[in-house]
């Protein structure tokens, strides 16, 4: 019952209570969530927060040292060295990085584990703002050392949210304000990115007949939700526009708009889930829709006894601390104009030069992005098959871990899980860029090296290394229905011949 009810119900009887009576509704009314209040919001969205930074330090733990470790495919040592010698005393502030403290292996691997407990004590209920401050150099750390491996727009929002967590234990309204920035960014500008691309797809509501089959790495899910009718894919098309362009600006309305625009994004959110394994970056969203309910909204549906506990543990005052209200305010002044800049960037398609220098100092950090999710979407499929062989007669490919090959075998569902490597294969046949690395990963590959051998699902001469190496490309589609009915197959492909400009590469050469 709201406080202000029932207030005149007994007409002109008077109504006495006992001292202890009174004391404890007060009590009561005080502590109750109310409709204009984030202390509730604040608590979960910390403690799901942690999760979401367990599961991406994880996800970085188990193949760190094949992206950067000694034996890896970009060497953290060398990193280090080629920022030294481009930044010079600036090296810290552009390449900001725990591991100019240590660099090796083992430091990778502890970071990422470490970073990995510090979420689990968020998890559970820690609210420190030193443990925030460290999970966010932790993986700023190794968002730096894995380079294009970690340099997607997941990374981004989770390195942004983090720095923006840091000011709310103890902090004012406004960081509420600064999540609720962050949502409508993410959101708007990802589809505000597919109208300027220009995309057909997208113009003409025909993307989705498309995306299922060329994402990344779909799994069955997607393979299902390829075979619905034209008139659906189309319809979800627009929904998603719909989503992306309308739909957050509900986040600046009254109440009941901002749990309409909540709901319609989680709702998107799980039908993405539901035909995609993007990692983190749809439930990170989710957390993120916190901020548009209130304390008692949250407190319909979480348990009483719960409820009352996170209220008493607030990470949020009643009363924010004169120093955190005057930081978060610092922050807003920084973090909104250089964001909208980046934005204006974007719809000009050119740097604004006067600005231009104050964003890159800002880049390094991730606390001010644009984002734009499948501006464009791929019509063909294509894929690098890399055949090994230790006599040059008989060549065996390599089986990916996760990134689709057999046409028999469908990527299984891994979300929160982002296998780096097999994500970067995608890029691999159509943007050059990727080609460093993917040259870097054969070369490992014929040198022995363990950890890169440990991103295949199995080594094809055990614990021998290939002595040569051929990359051969292929054009892939889903199976029909009937074909996979009969064959047993999730895919069809096609080959097109050698890989160029890797045709073939052998362990002298």
């Amino acid at each position: 019952m709201d406080p202000g009810e029932g207030s005149g119900h007994h007409g002109n009887r008077a109504v006495r209570q006992s001292p202890h009576k009174m004391l404890k509704a007060t009590a009561i009314t005080t502590t109750a969530p109310a409709a204009d209040g984030y202390r509730l919001v604040a608590w979960l969205f910390l403690r799901l927060l942690g999760l979401i930074y367990v599961t991406a330090f994880v996800s970085l733990a188990v193949q760190i040292q094949a992206l950067a470790g000694a034996e890896g495919i970009n060497p953290i040592g060398e990193q280090l060295a080629r920022a030294q010698e481009l930044y010079g005393p600036l090296r810290f502030v552009r390449y900001p990085s725990l591991f100019w403290l240590h660099a090796g292996d083992l430091t990778l691997v502890a970071v990422a584990w470490g970073g990995a407990l510090l979420g689990l004590l968020t998890f559970l209920g820690r609210d420190d703002r030193w443990l925030l401050i460290l999970l966010y150099l932790c993986y700023l750390s190794l968002y730096h050392a894995g380079q294009r491996f970690t340099s997607f727009q997941w990374d981004y929002l989770l390195l942004e949210t983090g720095f923006v967590a840091i000011l709310l234990p103890g902090g004012s309204r406004l960081a509420v304000w600064l999540f609720r920035w962050v949502l409508f960014k993410l959101r708007f500008l990802s589809g505000l990115a597919k109208v300027l691309s220009g995309d057909e797809g997208w113009r003409q509501l025909t993307a989705l007949q498309h995306y299922f089959e060329t994402q990344p790495l779909p799994h069955a899910g997607a393979w299902y939700a390829h075979q619905l009718p034209d008139w659906l894919l189309r319809a979800g098309a627009g929904g998603t526009l719909f989503v992306e362009l309308v739909v957050p600006f509900f986040f600046v309305l009254p109440r009941r708009f901002r749990h309409a625009g909540a709901w319609l994004t989680i709702l998107w959110q799980l039908l993405i889930i539901a035909t995609s394994n993007h990692n983190f970056i749809n439930l990170l969203t989710i957390v993120l829709c916190l901020f548009l309910f209130d304390d008692r909204a949250l407190a319909r549906i979480l348990p009483r006894r719960l409820a009352a506990r996170a209220m008493e543990r607030s990470p949020l005052p009643a009363r924010p601390r004169p120093l955190m209200a005057t930081l978060t305010i610092a922050a807003a002044l920084v973090l909104v104009p250089a964001s909208l800049v980046s934005a204006a960037e974007m719809v000009r398609r050119k740097p604004i030069p006067t600005l231009s220098a104050w964003l890159d100092y800002l880049e390094p950090y991730r606390i001010a992005n644009r984002y734009h999710i499948f501006p464009t979407i791929d019509t063909e499929r294509y894929a690098v098959q890399v055949e090994a062989s230790r006599n040059g007669h008989t060549w065996t490919p390599l089986d990916w871990r996760y990134a689709p090959d057999d046409p028999a075998q469908m990527t299984p569902f891994i979300v929160p899980h982002q296998p780096r490597w097999d994500w970067q294969l995608w890029f691999v046949p159509k943007a050059p860029p990727f080609l460093n690395d993917f040259g870097s990963f054969l070369e490992r590959l014929l040198d022995g090296s363990p950890p890169v051998s440990r991103l295949l699902a199995r080594r094809p001469f055990g614990d021998q290394p290939p002595t040569m190496l051929r990359v051969r490309v292929y054009r892939y589609r889903f199976a029909t229905p009937r074909e996979h009915a009969e064959q047993g197959v999730w895919w069809v492909r096609e080959e097109l011949g050698p890989f160029w400009p890797l045709p073939a590469l052998d362990a002298q050469g």
